[in-house]
């Protein structure tokens, strides 16, 4: 009678015969190395749970790498808002002190102009005065008198300012310095009038003329003539 366990002539059998001297360990290694050649999945070991964590390692380090390549690139490829803040704070302030010296430069050139306004404005509200001590000195009424002193002072005060008086007989007619009122006939026994005289002359002066540096405050009023 046969034993069952005992396998027939016609049944194969797919094994390896484990030499003398080898290990079950190097057995176990050398069916997995076959059924890994053979394209099967082969279950975890040693040898497998060893490479999975290195290549968990390595992706991990690939994913690590790129993240700080990429936040790198963002760093320095873009702007820090602090950086950009302080370009704006910059500009503004830039701006304000530009804004401030013109400012200045505009005051300093109209400060100027508005004290030669406001003494021209003071002269001219003065000259009416001015034309009556003109004319009671003419008149003789200051001679002497205790209000000629008070004149004086008065009119040397003004001159401080620049201001002077303007238009005697025989000057020639300037159109820019006199405003002719009148015209007259040539008197030749007037000593004051040249006798070479060529052009419209000044013969008598109605009201003298003021002038401060170049510019004219009023114009001398005068009667002119023409020479025979």
């Amino acid at each position: 009678m046969t034993d069952p366990r005992i396998p027939g002539d016609d049944e194969i059998v797919d094994a390896e015969v484990v030499e003398d001297g080898e290990s079950a360990d190097d057995a176990v290694n050398a069916i997995n190395t076959e059924s890994v050649n053979d394209g099967e999945e082969v279950a975890p070991g040693k040898g497998s749970g060893a490479t999975a964590p290195a290549a968990g390692a390595a992706a991990g380090a690939t994913s690590g790498g790129s993240g700080a390549a990429t936040s790198g690139g963002t760093a320095a490829g873009g702007e820090h808002p602090d950086t950009a803040l302080a370009a704006q704070r910059l500009d503004d302030l830039q701006r304000l002190n530009a804004e401030y010296v013109n400012y200045k430069r505009r005051v300093d050139r109209d400060r100027a102009a508005v004290q030669e306004r406001a003494v021209r404005d003071v002269l001219e509200t003065l000259l009416p005065v001015l034309d009556d001590i003109h004319a009671a000195r003419q008149h003789g009424d200051l001679a002497g008198g205790p209000f000629a002193a008070i004149a004086d002072k008065l009119e040397t005060s003004l001159n401080r300012f620049g201001l002077t008086r303007f238009g005697e007989v025989g000057e020639p007619f300037d159109p820019m310095q006199h405003e002719a009122l009148m015209h007259a006939a040539w008197d030749a026994s007037n000593p004051a009038l040249p006798s070479d005289a060529t052009t419209t002359t000044v013969v008598q002066v109605l009201q003298p003329g003021y002038r401060t540096g170049e510019q004219v405050m009023r114009p001398a009023r005068v009667a002119v003539a023409d020479p025979e």
